[in-house]
């Protein structure tokens, strides 16, 4: 099955390579976004938020990360939510799984199935 699947993907992240393994699975044909290396734009985060048919940018985001309680982002407004990601990837949870006009974030991997 030929796709038009992308996934934001961090190599060295078990439930990204458990993603990236069911998409082979799958036969799916992957385009793979490093997000680390290669970070949206705060635009595209806010394209994939509304994708997922979620609203609150934290869905997206890695609360446990220290720089997230470095950067004080538990009261954060949306806004700055959105601004922190585009700025600091690491912030970004992952893998992020685009199909269309879907997206999952596929914790755990299995979630990127209805996608397919």
């Amino acid at each position: 099955m030929t796709g038009d699947v992308t996934i934001w993907t961090n190599p060295r992240c078990s439930k990204c390579r458990g993603a990236e393994a069911l998409l082979t699975d799958a036969g799916v044909n992957v385009e793979r976004i490093r997000y680390l290396d290669d970070p949206p734009s705060r635009d595209e985060i806010v394209r994939v938020l509304a994708l997922t048919g979620e609203t609150d940018p934290r869905t997206m985001m890695r609360t446990s990360e220290p720089l997230y309680r470095e950067l004080n982002l538990a009261q954060a407004t949306a806004s700055e939510l959105l601004d922190a990601m585009s700025q600091n990837p690491i912030l970004i949870e992952r893998p992020i799984v685009i199909r269309k006009d879907q997206a999952v974030i596929a914790r755990p991997p299995e979630l990127l199935l209805k996608l397919l």
